[in-house]
């Protein structure tokens, strides 16, 4: 099954390992087959993964979009995993989850839940302050 985008005018997206910025109008895409994609929204600079949950989500996104580079990456996700659930152990179910998807290579569908888990991060620091 195809799937299909539109990008908005000067919208960035990853296709694979290439980064792409759209021109001055909305384009249509259609992908015929199975490849790595992310849109601007869901991508995230290193820069910008300053926290536990942010490393995490970062390091799923280099699983899913650097595929030769996939054993490095889920050596570190599963140390930061394991200071996550160190800090925070009641994270443990919603982490299976997570886990389960990079076990099973669905790593688009980690990406999700770890964007659940970097909102749910920034829950338990507002409640802290």
């Amino acid at each position: 099954m195809a799937l299909k985008i539109t990008l908005k005018p000067h919208e960035r997206v990853i296709i694979s390992s290439a980064v792409i910025t759209n021109g001055a109008s909305k384009t249509d895409l259609t992908f015929e087959n199975n490849v790595p994609l992310l849109r601007q929204r869901d991508i995230m600079c290193e820069k910008d993964a300053i926290s536990l949950c942010k490393r995490i989500y970062f390091v799923i996104q280099l699983m899913y979009l650097d595929e030769k580079n996939l054993l490095t990456h889920q050596r570190v996700y599963w140390k930061l995993v394991k200071k996550l659930l160190h800090a925070i152990p009641r994270m443990t179910g919603f982490a299976d989850q997570i886990n389960g998807h990079i076990l099973s290579g669905r790593y688009y569908h980690a990406l999700k839940l770890a964007r659940v888990l970097i909102e749910f991060e920034q829950e338990i620091i507002v409640d802290a302050h």
